[in-house]
């Protein structure tokens, strides 16, 4: 991919956009992502349960869309994690610590006033696209 040219990614596996904007966009050597919520692909809904199951559905979401990209949760640089509440900083960072074992990215946590579909956690990736083989 040259360094001008945008490619558009998505994956059946993670939910579709739900509004005028890309799953995921990559150009020169990186994928950034759109923010993904706790939606289960297969119904569009919010997963049932709390933080805990919302953030494994978020990262479950992310990792396919990077997979579609050619690239993975390990070649992430950056992540921003939106949460609606910080009392949820604790349970969001075990489970991602599940995720992001070794070498984990830089990350910016914010709390929001709210988010769609009135999710508990969004999350947004820049990874480096490659064909690593531990993808």
């Amino acid at each position: 991919m040259s360094c001008r040219e945008k490619k558009i990614f998505q994956s059946a596996e993670a939910p579709a956009a739900i509004g005028p904007y890309s799953v995921a966009t990559g150009s020169g050597p990186y994928v950034m992502t759109s923010g993904q919520i706790g939606i289960d692909p297969k119904t569009g809904d919010l997963v049932p349960g709390g933080i805990e199951e919302q953030t494994r559905q978020v990262l479950t979401n992310l990792q396919a869309v990077l997979k579609s990209s050619g690239s993975c949760l390990i070649n992430a640089v950056k992540t921003t994690v939106f949460l609606r509440d910080m009392q949820d900083f604790a349970v969001m960072n075990r489970i991602y610590a599940e995720y992001f074992t070794e070498q984990p990215p830089a990350r910016t946590t914010v709390a929001v006033a709210g988010l769609p579909k009135n999710a508990l956690i969004e999350i947004e990736v820049i990874a480096v696209i490659c064909t690593d083989p531990d993808c």
